[in-house]
């Protein structure tokens, strides 16, 4: 829980405070796993620019995950932004772009944690170019290729005994 005290920064335009914590997501299940070893460092400032109170701030954090394709462990960082208007009120409630705090106190823990969990990919590889596991022996072929022989169809066994070279 991270409380940012508001009352200062809506009452006075031109008003900033910026902030700085550690937020723990460490409980968070992510693809079977808890990938969240280290806090999120969550850094930003809330700013109140013409009587709108905007919080822009950056989730950076290490997520150690397994490959979706190669079930190899590895490490990844991420720099998530986290960009908001914060209002007191609103007339038209079906804007769901303006969040409506009901006191100068809000804590964005919350909202810092959303922001993470909908930017996280919902595959991951250990990398770009990886070729996963043998679907026969299963050895990782990332560590090169296997000794395993090609599965072929028997119903295109008939055109095996033509030779492309003789045409």
């Amino acid at each position: 829980m991270f409380i940012l005290e508001l009352e200062p920064v809506f009452n006075n335009e031109g008003a900033e405070q910026s902030f700085e914590y550690l937020c723990d997501m460490s409980d968070y299940n992510y693809n079977g796993g808890y990938p969240f070893e280290n806090p999120v460092k969550v850094e930003g400032i809330v700013i109140n620019s013409t009587d709108i109170v905007t919080v822009k701030a950056k989730a950076c954090f290490t997520l150690c995950l397994s490959c979706d394709r190669c079930a190899g462990e590895f490490v990844r960082d991420f720099t998530v932004p986290v960009d908001h208007t914060l209002v007191t009120h609103v007339e038209d409630e079906t804007n769901d772009e303006l969040i409506v705090i009901d006191s100068y106190r809000y804590d964005i823990d919350p909202l810092v944690k959303e922001d993470i969990i909908l930017s996280l990919p919902t595959k991951v590889l250990c990398k770009d170019g990886c070729l996963g596991i043998c679907a026969q022996c299963g050895k990782n072929l990332n560590a090169g290729p296997c000794e395993c022989k090609k599965a072929t169809d028997p119903r295109w066994d008939a055109l095996s005994m033509f030779d492309p070279a003789e045409n």
